[in-house]
This record gives structure tokens, C-alpha cells and sequence, in this order.
């Protein structure tokens, strides 16, 4: 049964690795503008990103039934 959830799994870890590039990129645009405190959307990004990898290792567990 885990065999059917592998492309959405691969896709799920792949916006994983996007939410996670577009956090690093407002940190270090928080960074060059000066900022000093971790910028709002950051938290919302990395927040979804722990959501969608949580998604993904659900998929990944085996089946209970």
C-alpha cells in the first residue's frame, strides 16, 4: 500500500525544500535590509514546512490496518 504513496510523498518533501528555500531567502532579506528580528512571513514559511514534512512521514509510516 505505501507504494502508491510515493510520488506524493516525493512531491510533498519537494515543497518542503521550497518553503524552506523562500524562509532562508526573506531571513537574508531581513538581513541585508538591517533587520534585527526574524521576519514575520519566515515564521509562517517554516511553520508550513514543518506541517508539509509531517504530511510526508504520515506517508511514509507503514500501514496500520
Amino acid at each position: 500500500m505505501s507504494g502508491e504513496f510515493d510520488e506524493l510523498r516525493g512531491r510533498l518533501e519537494a515543497i518542503s525544500e521550497e518553503l524552506a528555500d523562500l524562509a532562508i531567502a526573506r531571513l537574508r532579506d531581513s538581513i541585508d535590509a538591517g533587520g534585527s528580528e526574524l521576519p514575520i512571513d519566515e515564521r509562517r514559511l517554516t511553520r508550513a514546512r514543518r506541517a508539509v514534512e509531517k504530511a510526508a512521514g504520515l506517508l511514509r509510516e507503514p500501514d496500520d490496518f
